[in-house]
């Protein structure tokens, strides 16, 4: 875990999105929370990151999602060196999906 991030009120940040329980309920909270162009950034950021989990080349990322190959590198620095925060995400929400399509 990154502790140059961590204090209390990032603890009380991440408690609060833990309180969301649909889609509806992070747009108004992230509405109210972030500017759009801060949303969309982070939307984009997560494309990316799950465009490259899927072996997708840069130019690609580029011609879909409009971001710069200097965004593209610091999200594959990411999921190469952080820690693992979207490798989780991305597991999870594949098994949701899974779940899901079972269901029908």
């Amino acid at each position: 875990m990154n502790s140059k991030i961590r204090d209390e009120n990032v603890d009380f940040l991440f408690e609060a999105i833990l309180t969301l329980k649909s889609v509806d309920e992070c747009y108004e909270f992230f509405e109210d929370l972030c500017t759009i162009k801060e949303i969309k950034a982070m939307a984009q950021r997560l494309v990316v990151a799950k465009m490259l989990t899927e072996k997708c080349v840069y130019s690609d990322i580029v011609a879909k999602t409009g971001v710069s190959t200097a965004t593209i590198s610091r999200v594959n620095r990411s999921l190469y060196y952080g820690n693992d925060g979207y490798s989780i995400t991305f597991e999870r929400m594949d098994n949701k999906q899974e779940c899901k399509d079972e269901e029908k």
